[in-house]
């Protein structure tokens, strides 16, 4: 399944794995630099913020220098690595959920961020109900809105 001639980048399901939890650990130990004006120095004083960011799988494909659209045309489609293509989509999906759901990601995002994963903020059709994960997120924006 790859191309002749030319080598793939990630060559097993092991080392995809592997560069996995690699990106994991760089989204979840971020540094991010913040300047804020200090009144008593009269200056702008600089410093660094850990955060954890969410993962994508877009995300992994730049830590990886690998173009996105050579990971769903070769990785994605190839039976040898569907079970850690099909993981690392629900761990995409897990983390933005429990981001939502602890109040790292703002619920205003919630449209956005889980419409990936086939979330809806609308009800099912004949179903006057939101699903659960709608239904905690719609809190969540309630609760941060008062």
């Amino acid at each position: 399944m790859g191309h002749p001639g030319r080598p793939r980048k990630i060559r097993t399901p092991a080392m995809m794995a592997r560069l996995w939890e690699e990106y994991k650990d760089q989204c979840d130990h971020r540094s991010i630099p913040v300047a804020e004006f200090s009144a008593k120095n009269s200056e702008f004083v600089e410093y660094k913020v850990r955060k954890r960011v969410t993962y994508t799988i877009e995300g992994f494909c730049v830590y990886v220098k690998l173009a996105r659209s050579k990971f769903y045309d070769i990785y994605a489609k190839d039976p040898l690595f569907g079970d850690i293509v099909t993981r690392m989509r629900e761990e995409c999906e897990v983390d933005a959920r429990e981001k939502f759901e602890t109040g790292t990601i703002p619920p205003q995002l919630a449209g956005l961020w889980m419409g990936k994963y086939g979330y809806s903020l609308k009800a099912d059709a004949g179903n006057d109900q939101p699903n659960e994960l709608l239904q905690s997120l719609l809190d969540l924006e309630r609760r941060a809105s008062l």
